[in-house]
């Protein structure tokens, strides 16, 4: 089964019930070479399921001493097409190496800045 890395939106509850239809459960890890930037959702449906204007996103510094905490989950295949279609266009997925060792998916900056 995938793997996700989540730091944002796919934490809360209400998105996971929302795009998956259960709570999904996971364990604590994090990110090393990359910073969290924020980045203004206008898409509606992403709005109203998670109640926010502003989502966190990841940037990649290459710098193994900027390190972003989030938990990382066990999905289905289904569920990480569903969580692609929860990504607006400025995500882009992506494997990454976990500070655990553990390869997972990412959804992060399509360009640096």
């Amino acid at each position: 089964m995938p793997l996700l890395f989540s730091y944002g939106t796919l934490q809360q509850k209400q998105v996971q019930l929302a795009n998956f239809g259960r709570e999904l459960t996971g364990s604590k890890d994090s990110l090393q070479g990359y910073v969290v930037g924020e980045i203004e959702i206008t898409d509606e449906r992403v709005l109203r399921e998670s109640g926010k204007a502003f989502h966190p996103i990841l940037r990649f510094s290459g710098d193994p001493q900027d390190e972003v905490a989030g938990t990382v989950f066990e999905i289905t295949e289904q569920e990480l097409a569903q969580a692609d279609d929860y990504e607006v266009d400025d995500y882009v997925r992506v494997a990454a190496v976990l500070k655990s060792g553990k390869t997972a998916w990412i959804y992060a900056a399509h360009h640096t800045s």
